[in-house]
């Protein structure tokens, strides 16, 4: 019962958390999506590392960092998730704050169905009844807001793939949480650092000297960065995928309502049937492995039996 209810809590803060990362980004408006990417990329490396040291993990890190150095394959998929969540990050915080955190919601309630589709393409793993409807309503959404407002919603799509990629390549490196990100921020910070430095010579403010509100917080960023994701690690080993696949959607949600009610974006009519859509998709996707759902699809699958003989 402790396990689980400890398990519950930290899912619960991971989600929460990552729900309300757009007002920390907010505070951080005036400065250029680069520059907050390139600090959250070096101050997390800075804060896993004193992590790994604090909870005397030196010895298993270095392990770890061997296994993984040593297969080819997992140190190309740990390197390209490196640069997969870079891109996530950037455009997150750039469509933050350019008032499209209701786009930003769209993609993380579209990321579990990319997920799906990933594992089909490249992992070969078959699509059952739900979830090939619950693809069919999510394309139906997106298809919908890109026919009815004009463009297609390029910040969902980017934020939902470039997580959906992330975490297949997380899936081939085989590497646990701590590890995994100390190392995915220790590749990419040499060209964070480089890119912060240069242009603090050309007289731009980076934060990396002096002291102020917006030097703390661009430190701060290392923090919020790590925390949600050792919270989250501590719930994946605790609780089941069923349970974390509903507690998962409380940080779009809280991002939409965040985005609609605290900074006044606009939804219209053609969101509310995209979103609608999608809800509906994951609400299957949710519930396709209960029993009634199994009969209903087994159902489906003798009366295509049928038509077809």
């Amino acid at each position: 019962m402790n396990q689980t209810f400890s398990g519950l809590a930290s899912a619960v803060g991971s989600y929460v958390l990552w729900g309300i990362l757009p007002i920390y980004w907010r505070l951080l408006l005036d400065v250029p999506a680069y520059t907050i990417l390139a600090h959250r990329i070096v101050w997390s490396f800075i804060f896993m590392m004193l992590v790994v040291v604090c909870v005397n993990r030196g010895g298993q890190f270095i392990a770890e960092c061997r296994e993984i150095f040593s297969d080819t394959k997992r140190w190309l998929a740990l390197a390209s998730g490196s640069v997969l969540i870079s891109l996530n990050w950037l455009t997150y915080i750039w469509a933050v704050n350019h008032d499209r955190i209701i786009e930003t919601s769209l993609g993380y309630y579209i990321n579990p169905l990319v997920s799906i589709f990933l594992a089909i393409v490249v992992l070969k793993e078959r699509l059952s009844f739900w979830q090939m409807i619950s693809a069919l309503l999510a394309l139906a959404g997106v298809m919908f807001m890109a026919v009815h407002i004009g463009t297609v919603p390029w910040v969902a799509l980017a934020l939902a793939l470039s997580f959906g990629l992330y975490g297949l390549c997380k899936k081939l490196a085989k590497v646990t949480a701590v590890a995994g990100l100390t190392l995915e921020t220790c590749l990419v910070t040499p060209p964070a650092l480089f890119y912060l430095f240069y242009f603090h010579q050309g007289g731009a403010t980076t934060g990396l000297t002096g002291f102020s509100t917006t030097a703390v917080l661009l430190a701060g960023t290392g923090i919020i960065t790590a925390i949600p994701l050792l919270l989250f690690a501590n719930s994946a080993n605790r609780l089941s995928l069923t349970v974390l696949s509903f507690v998962q959607y409380l940080s779009p949600t809280i991002a939409l309502l965040i985005g609609v009610f605290l900074y006044h974006e606009q939804f219209t009519a053609v969101h509310a049937v995209t979103f609608a859509s999608i809800w509906s998709a994951l609400l299957l996707l949710s519930l396709g492995k209960t029993a009634w759902f199994k009969k209903v699809e087994a159902y489906a699958v003798s009366l295509k039996k049928a038509m077809e003989s």
